[in-house]
Order: C-alpha cells, then structure tokens, then sequence
C-alpha cells in the first residue's frame, strides 16, 4: 500500500510536470522555416556595458534581403505592446484589441494559415488589413464575405480606413505571437503614430526576422552581418547580433551582448525535481522491499533449491516491481485528470493528457524506468542468497545491506531538504520583490489610454480629473512607466561627451504633475512646473544618468538632444521601472506635447477605489461617448513581470510538499517494519525497567541521525543552487542561514513526527505479548 501510494503520487508529479516541459519547449517551434528563422538585434557599446534591443531600424530588413544572397525573406514587424488595445470600428461597433504593422512577406516568414487571402498579397499596399479568425467573427459574425470590408482604426486621434484582404487562423497557444489584426508596414512609414515614419538607419523601432536559405553557415553569415548597419550609415554605432527565433522564449536573457539562459532555467528547474521526486519515491520502494527481504528468504531458498537460475529470480523481481508500477500509473492517471485543471490555473496553461503515439511512449517509458529503478537493488540483491544459508537460517540482515537502507534514507531526505530550501529562498525573493521600495508609489495608481475624442479635450478631461474627490493627483504620459518598452534613445551629448553617443538612455514624454502623481523623490533641484514656461526646454534625470555622465552640480547645467538644447532642472533618485533582474538604468524625462500624451495616470485615495472609479468612469463616458472605460492598475502590471517567479513559488510549494510527504511515507513504512522486527528486544528492554519514553528515544534516535546526516550534506548544495538562480537577479535577498537550518529543522520535525508515531506504539504494547511469540 505504502509503495503503490508512493509511487502513484511521485508518477502524478512526473507526469504534470512532464506535461509542463513538452508545452514549453514546443513554444513557436511549429514554424515551417524553424531551423532558419532568426531575430536580428541590435548590440551597443556603451559605458554600463553591451546593451541588447530588439528596435532594429525601419529600412533593416528590405535592405538586408536586397543585399544579402543567403536570406531568403526578411521581415520588419512592430512590437505588438506598442499598438496594444486598439480601438477598431465597423458601422457603430467600437472593439479593442492588439495589433502589428509588418511587411509584405510576413506570411512567408511566420506559419500562420490564412484562411482567406493570398499570402504575398495580403500586405501591400498601405489600405489593407488581415484580422483573426475570432476578431472576424466579433466583427462581422463570421469569416464569409468579409474580404473587402471596411475597418478603422483609430491613428493619433484621426481615423484610419481600411479594407480587410484577408483572414488568418488563430494563433496557436504555444506562439509568443498573439494579435488580432496586421496592418502594412507602408502604412507605418507614413508617419500615423507618434515615433513611426522614419525610415533611416539611426532611428530604431520595428523587429526584424529573417529566414536564411538552407545549407547558410550560421556562424559565418552572423560575423557578415555584425557590422552590417555601420556599413549602410557612417552614424550607426550598433552592431547586429542575431538568434534563432524559436530559442527566444527559453533563452530570452542576454548578458554582455550574448544570448544566456532565460526561462530554460525553470526547465532544468521542474525537471530535476520531477526526478528528484521520482527517485525519492523509488527509494522508498528500494528500502521497503529489501527491509522485507527476510520474509521471503525461504521462498528463495526453495526456489533456488529446486533449480531456479539467479536470472529466473531477477526477472520476476523486476516483473513484480514492474507491476507495481504500471498499477502505480494508473492511480497516477486518475490524479492527474483530478488535478490538471488547478495545475492550468497555477501555471497559465491549458494543459491536457493528449494520447498521441509520443506522450504515449513518453508515459510508459517513465513507468518502465520507475518498475527498474525501483525494483533494481531488491531484484539484484535478493537473488544472490545462497540457499544454503537460506534454509538453515543463517541469513542475517549484513551490514551491507542496512548501509544501503540507511544512504538512501539519506539520499532521498538530501533532495526533500535541497526542495524545501528552493521554496523558502523562491518565496523570499518573490515577496522581496513584491515590497521593495521602488522609489515611487505604484499603489492605487490607475492608468487608461487618449483614445476617441478624449484625445482633443485631454487637457479639459485632466482639470475635471484632477476635480473628482479622493483623486490626490493626475497627469499624462507618452507611455506606461512600468516595463521594459519605454524608449531607448542615443544621441544625448553634454560637456565631455561631445563626440561619443553610444550612451543609451531611457526617455519618457510625460506632463505637469506626473512626477508628483508617482510620488518620485527629487535628489536635487525641482520637477516641471507651469510656473515655468520656459521647462518645453527643460530635462530631468536619474541618479543613474547623473552618474555615468558623471557631471557635478548638474542642476542649471545644459545638454544637447538632436538639435535642441536643454536645460537641467532636476534629479530623480533611481526608482525601479524594470524587473529587478535589471539594474535601474539611465532615464530622462521631458515635457510632453499634445501628440506624444498618449495615457492619464490617476492616483486614487487609499479605501476610496470603488467610489472613485465609479465617478471615473462616469466622467470618462461624458467626454468619450461610446467608448468603454478600461483601466489598469500600475502595481498589478508590475507583479507581472515575476509571474514567472510566482508559478515557480507556488508549484516548488506543492512539490516539495510531495518530496517530504513521499519521503516519510518511506520512513514509516521502515519505523514500522524496524519496530516489529525489534518486538521482543522491545518487550525484554521493558521488562528489564526501561520506560516507555526511553524506548521511544532508542527508535526515533537512529532516524533522527539519518535526517541531521541529510540535512548537512543538502545545505552546500542548495547553497550552491540557490547562489546560481539569484545571480539572474540584480537585487536580491541575502542567503540568509536560517534558509538552511530552517529546512533541516522542518524536516527532523516531520520525520520525529512520523517515525514516533510508530515508535510510542511500539513502546506501550504490552511486553508479555511479544516475549510469548517463538
């Protein structure tokens, strides 16, 4: 019983998480043009070090396919949270939804059917449109006959017209692409957003993908292409680098200019742990069978005695442990059906048992390789009895053989520690990351988009805005402050900087009041005033950018942008805008103009959020009629960046949980077999005086030693784990001691807690029963 719930609960474990695994590596691996299919980026040197940026210059990628034989396409595409949430209308619809701009061969790159249209057709020109097959079945109840139809959207307060040419299938769920309408690069170029339309070298928006013809040497078209940029414009100071696109979501980090580990790292994470799990509950069934090895030394011997061969009694060990494993699958089955839908909702998935002939051959394969591990030492040890010593009863349990109970009581609770750690560590970085003070307030902070006729009164809207009770504060910006998607600008020169300009900085167009309405810290000087008329010329930095400039007493200091001359009136101390896997970078502010606010950002009064988004949203349909009022809150957009870390802590919770419950579903098993083996050592020890209590402390003592023994071979080794998954982390807990000690200690808890059981039942039968047995 004891090994069928152990292995049926470590096979449930593997099998989730090997569910998990297969989803993330198939991850934008169904392209046709996979193998060749590559991301050109953007490297710059800089003063902080190589900095890695997906904006690749508008003209990158026709330039690129003209000039170079070894790419077969080339595509520019917008990033997708740069046209997020847009307003699209048919007749008197009004829906929102994400969008790209993408060239011509778009549909020759990326796999994506399309259920109407001609792929080279769908996007020229600069009137078309290719929308989803969902958003065509909001839009015009079904995909027939919509070819040819009008949609506009809305462009910088003005709206655009376009006839849909053609219907693409939605995208799969394992596809990092996930959009509902394209629209043609050419209608980018013409200038309808705020920072599309130049089509140079030295300014930088759109991704660029490229697929190589088959049999191109990788390596040595990427050394072709490093300097292909600086070839083409004498300004250029960024070199191309390049990555396979289907490796994007695994390995998405970069350090000095080189892709590294990103995601892959909760891959290898999960899969050690499934097979943590899985040899924990092997273990248990390793130390199970042999212990109980003695009650069927006479079946061996006579087996043996009449004949049998070593290999007869090892097959049918292995066939047994085989057994128990295939049963142990099938429990674990019917708890994975139980549990997947929880699983999903912890992980963000839609996971499922899909029998194809691969996971089929997966599943047993695990069953097999449990059945042999398993069954392995019982199967190989039990059959080198000689049936001599058998029969006569002379087979004692060696030394040989309690070594080995004992190093793989020791083992397995090594791994439990090792995971209990992971969850305690994981746990305190996420909570680190929750409550750290970023340097501005990102509580009670609402922010929405200029959209419809709002655009033309934003500054009418804002006064009334700022009117409403319990709003403390109000103001625009040209973007979100959280994220990694505000804009990146070189270019920026000051005194002793004059002729280099790869620095890169952070930008963000923002108006009165924001700095106030995020609750910023001035380190020195003062933010925008409307005091001031003369701060359209004004510029407000970071420490950061103080620093690397390393300019002193900044304040009254000017510095050249492009051509215009600004003023210094200010320095923020460093707030977070990015994931705390980033150190703060060098940022500047300017005032925005009325085509560059793109967002309000509101902050609420504590306790008063229903009251005044109510009267928010009253407000927002007088002046936008037509439109729905959809909102964000700033401190949820920014525990989106760990939701990663989060799944990571909720599931390490589960499975450690499982590691110690698996393990001490063994040590009972083996405190209730030592405790009846020992019966009458037991009963005559009681008889000669000793207590209860003191027989209790005798049997849980050797157990007790087993998990200290664990815990102080699990401690270097999680230190070492633990030191290797906070170095992707620029701020970070310390590793404290208590992590460790503190593990070691819930682990001697549960194990006392569950081999006392059975000793303190042991102790207190009664010693005459035992001592009356032959």
């Amino acid at each position: 019983m004891i090994n069928v719930i152990g292995l049926s609960s470590g096979l449930a474990c593997v099998l989730l998480i090997a569910l998990w695994v297969l989803d993330e590596v198939k991850v934008d691996k169904f392209h046709e043009n996979d193998e060749y299919l590559y991301q050109v980026w953007n490297k710059f040197e800089s003063k902080e070090g190589p900095r890695v940026l997906n904006w690749t210059p508008t003209i990158l990628a026709e330039t690129m396919a003209d000039k170079l034989p070894e790419i077969k396409y080339a595509v520019a595409q917008t990033v997708p949270e740069q046209f997020a949430n847009v307003p699209l209308h048919v007749d008197s619809k009004i829906i929102k939804t994400d969008g790209v701009f993408a060239s011509t061969n778009y549909f020759n790159v990326f796999s994506y059917p399309l259920i109407k249209g001609d792929k080279d057709q769908v996007l020229t020109g600069t009137n078309s449109i290719v929308i989803s097959q969902s958003l065509a079945n909001r839009l015009f109840g079904s995909v027939n006959n919509v070819v040819g139809k009008v949609i506009e959207w809305e462009a910088m307060g003005m709206l655009e017209k376009h006839q849909v040419s053609g219907v693409f299938q939605d995208f799969p769920s394992n596809s990092t692409t996930q959009f509902d309408f394209i629209l043609p690069l050419e209608t980018y170029k013409k200038g309808v957003l705020f920072n599309g339309g130049k089509n140079d070298w030295v300014n930088n928006n759109p991704i660029t993908y490229i697929v190589l013809n088959e049999g191109t040497n990788i390596q040595e078209f990427a050394t072709k292409i490093e300097a292909f940029s600086k070839l083409q414009d004498k300004d250029v100071t960024a070199d191309l680098i390049m990555t396979k696109y289907s490796s994007n979501y695994l390995y998405g980090n970069f350090e000095n200019g080189k892709q590294t580990s990103g995601r892959m790292n909760y891959v290898y994470l999960f899969s050690c742990i499934a097979l943590f799990i899985l040899i924990i509950a092997c273990i248990n069934f390793m130390n199970l069978s042999t212990a109980n090895a003695s009650r069927r030394l006479k079946e061996i011997g006579v087996k043996k005695a009449l004949g049998s061969k070593r290999i007869t009694l090892i097959t049918q060990y292995f066939a047994e442990s085989i057994m128990t494993a295939f049963v142990s699958l099938v429990l674990a089955f019917l708890v994975v059906v139980l549990f997947i839908p929880q699983f999903n909702i912890i992980t963000g998935k839609s996971l499922s048992l899909n029998f194809d002939p691969l996971t089929i051959g997966l599943i047993f394969l695990i069953a097999f390789f449990t059945g042999i591990l398993a069954g392995s030492y019982p199967a190989l040890h039990l059959s080198g009895f000689k049936p001599v010593s058998i029969l006569r009863g002379r087979l004692k349990n060696s030394w040989e053989e309690i070594w080995v109970r004992k190093g793989l009581v020791v083992f397995q609770f090594s791994l439990s520690i090792i995971l209990i750690i992971a969850v305690l560590l994981v746990s305190q970085q996420v909570n680190y990351v929750q409550s750290k003070n970023l340097g501005m307030d990102k509580d009670n902070v609402v922010y929405f988009k200029q959209e419809g006729k709002l655009r033309q009164n934003a500054e009418t809207f804002l006064k009334e805005l700022n009117a409403i009770p319990n709003v403390v504060n109000a103001a625009m910006t040209s973007q979100n402050i959280i994220g990694t998607n505000i804009n990146t600008t070189g270019g920026l020169v000051w005194t002793g900087n004059e002729e280099e300009r790869q620095s890169r900085f952070k930008e963000l167009r923002i108006g009165h009041d924001f700095i106030e309405t995020m609750d910023m810290k001035l380190k020195e000087g003062r933010s925008f005033s409307r005091d001031f008329p003369a701060d359209s010329a004004a510029i407000v930095f970071n420490e950061t950018a103080i620093k690397m400039m390393s300019i002193d007493d900044p304040i009254g200091k000017t510095v050249r942008y492009g051509s215009t001359y600004y003023t210094i009136i200010g320095v923020l101390k460093d707030f977070h805008f990015q994931s705390f896997r980033e150190l703060v970078r060098p940022m500047f502010f300017r005032l925005h103009d009325n085509r560059r606010s793109l967002e309000f950002v509101v902050r609420i009064a504590n306790g008063t959020e229903k009251e005044t988004l109510s009267k928010l949203t009253n407000l927002y349909a007088k002046f936008n009629p037509g439109y729905v009022f959809e909102y964000s809150f700033l401190d949820a957009d920014f525990q989106k960046q760990y939701a990663a870390e989060q799944q990571v802590a909720s599931l390490s919770k589960y499975f450690a949980g499982l590691a110690i419950l698996i393990s001490c579903l063994g040590l009972f098993g083996l405190a209730m077999y030592t405790a009846e083996r020992r019966r009458k050592e037991i009963s005559i020890r009681k008889v000669l005086g000793q207590s209860a209590s003191q027989v209790t402390v005798m049997l849980s003592g050797e157990f007790t030693k087993l998990v200290l023994i664990a815990t102080g071979i699990a401690i270097p080794i999680a230190y070492l784990l633990a030191s290797n998954w906070l170095s992707e982390f620029a701020y970070k807990v310390p590793l404290k001691l208590w992590y460790f000690i503190g593990a070691g200690c819930i682990s001697l808890l549960v194990a006392l807690l569950t081999v006392g059981s059975q000793a303190i039942s042991a102790a207190n039968k009664n010693p005459v029963d035992g001592l009356k047995e032959e």
